[in-house]
Parts: C-alpha cells; structure tokens; sequence
C-alpha cells in the first residue's frame, strides 16, 4: 500500500470530521451548502411592524375607532336622517315653547337646540365630515411645511439648519392653542380656510425638527457615505437616499398630530374663530352656539354628544399613531 502525502492526508481528515459534525447534507455526500442557516430568511420593516401591530389591541381599537368616523364622513349624505340646515322640528319649538324638543321618530336625539328646530343627530353625522376635513387638510400643510423645512436643515446644515431652528424654537416655545388664536385673529373673517392655515402653520415645527433629525442620522450612514465616494451629486443624495428613509417617523407623527389638530379646530371653532354661519355644522361650533345659549344646564346632552365625537375621534388616531410608532421604533422591538 503506497503511502499518502502528510498534506493530503490532512486534508482528508478535516472532510471527513466536517462531515461528522455536519451530519446528514445535501448533494450525494457532500458537505451542505456553506452560508446558509435554516430559518434564518429575513422579514422586511413592514411585515415585521405588521406582525406586531396586529398582536397589539391598542391598535386593533384605534383603528376601528378612526374608520367609524371617517366611513360616517364619507357617507354622511346617506346615514343623516335628514338635510343638516333643515329645520324639521320648527313646528315642535314653536308652538310648544320647548327650545329642544327631545327624542321623536325620524330624530332620535331631538333637536339641536337652535331656533331652528335642527336633527341634532344629523348635524353630528354632517359634523364628522367638517371636523376631519379641517383636521386633514391643516395636518397636510403642516407636514408640507414642515418637509421643506427639515430637508434644508437637515440637508444642509451650518447658517441653513442653525437659522431654520431658531425659528422652530421660538414657535414651539409658544402654545399651540395660543398660536394657533393669534394667527387666525390676523385674518378679517373667520371662516374654515383661516383654521385651517392657522393650524397648519401651528404644526410645522413638530414636522420640521422631526425630519431634521432623520435627516441628520441618514447624513453619516454607509449608503449615503458611498453614495458621496461615488460622486453622486448633493441634489440626487438628498432626495433619493436620505429624504425616502427619513419619511417613516414623519408619517407615524402625521397620525398623532391629526389628533392634535382635531381638537385644535374644535377648539378655535367653539371660541368662534370658524365659519360665521352653521349651515355646515362642526363639532366645536355646536358646543360653542349652545354653550353661547346657556342650554347645557337644562339640556346637558347638547354637550354630551359632540364632545364625545371629538373625544373619541381624538382618541382613535392618538391609539393609531402610538401603536404605528411603537412598532416602527427600533427600540421597542421584542
């Protein structure tokens, strides 16, 4: 029997121990396939996040809450009983000198409380479409408002981010509620379109120092760092590498300051800084004409009922957005 080189018998005892240890591998004998690790295929950010949110009850009740009243807004020319400016009960008001006439077929929750003799349950219904239209559109501007702003700050930085932060800090050193007050007394006429700005312009700094600091995270990762060493151009960095990962905190937020602007708007609305006319009903409109009236101590449910409509809108999109945020969040996955 010849005699085996001392290096290919070496070799020949490493095999045969990587395929004890390896046990039984694919390919007639042969050592499996290196690099691979069974169950180990990875999940993407948004399944992952999904797979979370859908053990999450918080979520589960945000979410039905917020499409309770968005599908009541969609389809409130169909679910109201009756026109929100008709007056349907006048003949009741009248002639029994009864301001809110209560409960009867055709209006279950009586009159609204005006002269009028209003469905009150028609004018919530017609509510929820004035109230997240005021809230969506201002949450909108806020957030377009506060993109050009974050991206030059965090794009940039030096003179541009120190200058666009100074600015920031002086706006969120005031109030919102208050800012909002003042910026909306600026206009002549108080109607919907002046919430609305002054809302939006209440929420850009949230929007602006949120993505400026996404911004900033994304200036020293690896794929901007090679993105620069392969002379891509500034323009092209910002907006295609660093602006699309920066975006998912940003609309996260977006849920959570809708809530915000929700309340806001009943807020400026029941002060009398909405629309004149209430021909269109907002929920805080209603509470501020009836509060005006001095009705809430004999008939408490005029306040009742669009309070708990801005309350539990409110609430859905607050449950909505911390569960989007708790699963997104690095830090907070188990």
């Amino acid at each position: 029997m010849s005699s085996l080189n001392p290096m290919t018998r070496k070799k020949e005892r490493i095999d045969a121990l990587a395929e004890s240890t390896a046990g039984p591998s694919r390919g007639g004998g042969q050592v499996a396939e290196a690099g691979k690790v069974a169950g180990g295929e990875g999940t993407s950010l948004l399944a992952s996040a999904w797979k979370r949110l859908r053990r999450n009850p918080a979520f589960w009740i945000g979410a039905v809450l917020t499409g309770l009243v968005v599908l009541l807004a969609i389809f409130a020319p169909w679910l109201a009983p009756h026109d929100p400016a008709a007056r349907v009960l006048i003949d009741k008001v009248s002639s029994a000198n009864n301001p809110v006439p209560g409960p009867e077929p055709g209006s279950p929750l009586g009159a609204d409380g005006s002269p009028f003799g209003r469905d009150l349950l028609s004018r919530l219904i017609w509510g929820s479409r004035q109230t997240l239209q005021i809230g969506f559109l201002a949450t909108i501007g806020g957030f377009i408002g506060g993109l050009i702003l974050g991206t030059l700050a965090g794009a940039f930085g030096g003179w541009i981010d120190s200058a666009i932060m100074r600015v920031v800090d002086v706006m969120l050193s005031i109030p919102s509620i208050l800012l909002a007050t003042a910026i909306a007394t600026l206009y002549g006429r108080a109607s919907n379109n002046t919430l609305i700005v002054a809302i939006a312009i209440v929420q850009i700094p949230i929007f602006a120092r949120l993505l400026r600091g996404s911004m900033l995270a994304q200036r020293h990762s690896d794929h901007v760092l090679a993105a620069r060493a392969l002379g891509v151009k500034q323009r092209a960095i910002v907006l295609r590498h660093m602006l699309p990962n920066s975006l998912a905190p940003i609309l996260v937020q977006a849920t959570l300051v809708l809530a915000t602007s929700i309340i806001d708007a009943a807020g400026l609305t029941f002060i009398g800084l909405g629309a004149v006319t209430d021909d269109s009903p907002e929920w805080g409109q209603m509470l501020g004409s009836r509060q005006t009236q001095s009705l809430f101590d004999t008939f408490p449910h005029l306040a009742f009922w669009p309070a708990a409509c801005i309350i539990v809108t409110a609430l859905g999109f607050t449950l909505l957005g911390e569960s989007l945020r708790e699963a997104l969040d690095p830090k907070s996955r188990r």
